[in-house]
């Protein structure tokens, strides 16, 4: 089982073997949480997210055995964690209780500096708003959340070259808009 790679286990785990599953596990949760604890703070959230996808990675570990432009496996389990997190995120705004988001310092505002974000945060809004659905998808997985641009093209399902073409005329759209 050690000299087994990640493809491998999933595509074991997809057949039913409870060892390859525990194998993965071990291998990758520790990288997981990690990456995840980086986009969020709040412990609860991460440990839901973590339980959630590797139940999800159990259950449809066939859906990536059976593809074969699934990717490699390691990206698989990322994309699916991405997923999960950005419910958990949706969840929580519904609630209107957002998950703290990791930071490094906190510091009060002053009054002018409120009034001045609430108004570039309202251009700025306008201004997203006129973007392309695809556009827009890629700039909040790539500024929002933080994803590279090759997290952003796991998790969007487009090539490397078109996760970047997007962000270059997202941005030149945006700066157009907000001069």
């Amino acid at each position: 089982m050690e000299a087994a790679g990640e493809d491998d286990l999933v595509r074991r785990t997809a057949a039913g073997d409870r060892g390859a599953f525990d194998e993965l596990y071990r291998r990758t949760s520790p990288w997981l949480l990690a990456r995840l604890r980086r986009r969020c703070a709040d412990e609860d959230v991460v440990a839901d997210v973590m339980q959630e996808t590797y139940l999800a990675v159990w259950r449809a570990a066939g859906t990536f055995a059976g593809s074969a432009t699934a990717g490699n496996g390691i990206g698989w389990l990322w994309t699916i964690a991405a997923h999960r997190l950005v419910d958990a995120f949706r969840r929580r705004a519904r609630q209107n209780q957002l998950p703290a988001v990791a930071l490094t310092e906190t510091v009060a505002p002053a009054a002018e500096d409120e009034v001045m974000a609430a108004r570039v945060g309202q251009e700025l809004e306008h201004a997203l708003l006129v973007l392309p659905p695809e556009a827009r998808q890629v700039l909040q997985a790539m500024v929002l959340d933080g994803f590279s641009v090759r997290e952003t093209s796991l998790l969007l399902g487009v090539p490397e070259n078109t996760v970047k073409s997007r962000a270059r005329r997202a941005r030149l759209a945006l700066r157009e808009a907000l001069s």
